[in-house]
C-alpha cells in the first residue's frame, strides 16, 4: 500500500468535463482480464480539508454517476474519487458476466490500487464510503486490510442482511449457498424489483439520469457463487468486525414492499429491511453512529431534494466532529 505509484494519465469520463477516469488493471481471474476504474472530480477545492479525500464505492447493479455527491464533498474541501469495481459500470469488459464474484475479497485489490493512487496524489487521509453491497465490501475491507490512510467509514444503507422471508433466508438460501461452492455459475432468480429503478430514473418516475446499460431496471442475473460470497461476508458482520475507526451508517426510516408501484416507493427503502441495518450496524465496531433519514430511499443520496439535503447535513456534521479540522495541506491534481 505504501509503494510508489508511477505517473499516470487520466482520460475523459462520460460524466463530463468535471470528471476524469483512470483504468486500474488487475491480474486475470477465472473469467480472464480484469480492471477497475477510478473516477476523479476535477473541481478545484475551495478550502482543502487538510489533504483529505473521499473514495466512494457503489452498490449492486450499480456504478458511480452521482455528480451531486462529488460536488457536495468538493464544496466541503474533500477531493472526491469514486471506484467502479471490477465487472461493474465503466470497468465491465465484454467477456465478463456483470457483478460476478466468488469471494468479496476479490474486490480488495481494486480498493488497494485506488487507495495507493489517491495517496500518490498527495492525500494521506481518506474517508471511505460505500453504498449497499459497496457498504458491505468496504466494511470487510477495512476490517481485514486495516489501511492506515482510511480514517473513517460512511455506509449508506449497507447490505448487511438479505431482505427475504424467514423461510427463504433459512431454507432456500442456505441450499443455494451450498451449491455455490460447486456450481458458482448456476443462475439464481434476482430479487430486486424493477420498481426501484423506476423510482430513480428520469425516463420513468425518478429524477436521475444514468446509463441503463450499466444500471438496468431489471437487474443483471446473479449466480450461486455471488450469493455464497455475499452470505459469507454478511456472516462475518454478524460475528462482529471490531472496526477501530468511526463509522456512520445512514438509512431510511422505514421499508416498503410490493411488486406493484406505490408512491411510498419514493420515500422508503424498497431493497433492504432497515430493521436489519439497525440491528446489525452496531456489530461493525465500537464507534458506530446510526442515523435514520426520514423519507429516504435505498440510496439515501438519491432521495428527494429536501431528504438528501438532510442526509448531507447529518454527514458533514458527523465528519466535522469525527475528523476535526487540521492545518490545511496544499494538494494539486
Amino acid at each position: 500500500m505504501s509503494a510508489a505509484v508511477p505517473p499516470v494519465s487520466y482520460q475523459p469520463d462520460p460524466l463530463g468535463p468535471d470528471f476524469e477516469q483512470l483504468n486500474l488493471m488487475q491480474p486475470p481471474d477465472y473469467e480472464g482480464p480484469v480492471r477497475a476504474v477510478l473516477v476523479r472530480c476535477r473541481r478545484v477545492l475551495p478550502t482543502p480539508a487538510a489533504g483529505r479525500a473521499v473514495l466512494y464505492v457503489h452498490g449492486f447493479n450499480d456504478y458511480f454517476f452521482q455528480r451531486e455527491m462529488a460536488l457536495e464533498y468538493t464544496a466541503h474541501g474533500y477531493q472526491f474519487y469514486a471506484l467502479d469495481l471490477r465487472k461493474y459500470g465503466r470497468a465491465l469488459l465484454p467477456h465478463q458476466q456483470p457483478n460476478t464474484v466468488r469471494n468479496l475479497q476479490e474486490y480488495f485489490p481494486d480498493l488497494d490500487a485506488a487507495l495507493a493512487q489517491i495517496q500518490a496524489e498527495g492525500y494521506t487521509e481518506v474517508l471511505l464510503s460505500g453504498h449497499s453491497t459497496g457498504g458491505l465490501i468496504t466494511a470487510l475491507y477495512v476490517a481485514q486490510r486495516q489501511p492506515s490512510q482510511v480514517k473513517a467509514l460512511v455506509l449508506n444503507s449497507p447490505f448487511l442482511e438479505l431482505h427475504q422471508s424467514w423461510l427463504r433466508r433459512h431454507v432456500a438460501v442456505p441450499v443455494a449457498v451450498a451449491l455455490g461452492a460447486y456450481w458458482p455459475t448456476m443462475s439464481l432468480p434476482a430479487g430486486l424489483p424493477d420498481t426501484y429503478g423506476q423510482s430513480l430514473h428520469r425516463a420513468y418516475r425518478g429524477q436521475w439520469e444514468y446509463e441503463l446499460a450499466w444500471k438496468p431496471n431489471h437487474v443483471f442475473p446473479v449466480n450461486a457463487g455471488w450469493l455464497r460470497a455475499i452470505r459469507q461476508g454478511q456472516a462475518q458482520v454478524r460475528r462482529g468486525l471490531q472496526l477501530p475507526l468511526p463509522v456512520l451508517v445512514l438509512h431510511s426510516d422505514h421499508t416498503a414492499s410490493g411488486r406493484r408501484w406505490h408512491e411510498d416507493f419514493q420515500r422508503a427503502d424498497i431493497v433492504l429491511n432497515v430493521a436489519h441495518i439497525r440491528q446489525l450496524a452496531p456489530r461493525l465496531g465500537p464507534h458506530v453512529t446510526v442515523q435514520a433519514v426520514p423519507g429516504a430511499v435505498h440510496d439515501v443520496f438519491l432521495s428527494a431534494p429536501a431528504v438528501r439535503a438532510e442526509a448531507y447535513r447529518q454527514l458533514f456534521e458527523w465528519l466535522a466532529v469525527e475528523l476535526a479540522a487540521a492545518p490545511a495541506v496544499t494538494t494539486a491534481l
